[in-house]
């Protein structure tokens, strides 16, 4: 079993910065992967970004340039620093760990608003 608890949400204006960080425990241990999924209202959940135990990311093109992911494998943590943001990037935002087996494990979501 893993625990995600998500913190950093919060509220920005448009153009502005914001990081987001999970923090993972629990088993651990073995090739993974942790990402940020997000929820905007009445849409459905998207990918946003995920890196791998070995440090390959993968960004959905809608941030791409600006959002970066990053982990700390020794603390299990995974941070989504976000910059530039636009209004549309207003989301519930939700951790998300995977591992070899493809067991898929959810943080209850921090919630990120951008206003215009």
């Amino acid at each position: 079993q893993v625990r995600l608890v998500e913190s950093g949400g919060g509220l920005a204006q448009s153009g502005g910065s914001l990081t987001i960080s999970c923090a993972a425990s629990g088993f651990i241990s073995g090739y993974n992967t942790m990402g940020w999924y997000r929820q905007p209202p009445g849409k459905e959940r998207e990918l946003v970004a995920a890196i791998t135990s070995l440090g390959v990311t993968n960004y959905a093109d809608s941030v791409k340039g600006r959002f970066t992911i990053s982990r700390d494998n020794a603390k299990n943590t995974v941070d989504l620093q976000m910059s530039s943001l636009k209004p549309e990037d207003t989301a519930v935002y939700y951790c998300n760990f995977r591992n070899v087996r493809g067991s898929t494990y959810w943080g209850e979501g921090t919630r990120v608003t951008v206003s215009s």
